[in-house]
């Protein structure tokens, strides 16, 4: 079961990356563009994630993910219920929506310096 103590140090680890409370909610920017969002009680995690693969990831565990507020369906974004995400995974999926709006070059550079993944040795 994931928390948001398991995916915190990310919000500042990450190049560009920075943790802010808007509304009582956290969230991680890059710049002004928001690639993470917890819930006010911190239990649903909102995250960037590619619009042509949500329908298949909500299908293939639905009850991880769900598609987001019917005004969010514009938008790159899914959510996921922490509890149903065990802490690697949850590490995973913010790190990859963090991919979606940094320059490649930042992406690649995090690949050479943890190419296991996120705090994996």
């Amino acid at each position: 079961m994931a928390s948001v103590d398991d995916v915190l140090p990310l919000g500042t680890e990450l190049e560009r990356s920075y943790p802010v409370y808007v509304r009582g909610r956290l969230k991680f920017r890059v710049k002004q563009i928001v690639y993470v969002a917890f819930s006010l009680d911190e239990t649903v995690m909102g995250f960037a994630f590619p619009k042509e693969e949500r329908e298949a990831m909500v299908g293939a565990r639905p009850d991880a993910f769900r598609t987001p507020s019917a005004s969010d369906l514009r938008f790159h974004w899914i959510e996921s219920d922490l509890a149903a995400l065990d802490p690697t995974e949850a590490r995973e999926l913010v790190v990859d929506a963090w991919r979606m709006v940094v320059p490649q070059k930042l992406s690649r550079a995090y690949d050479l310096t943890y190419p296991n993944g996120p705090g994996a040795p």
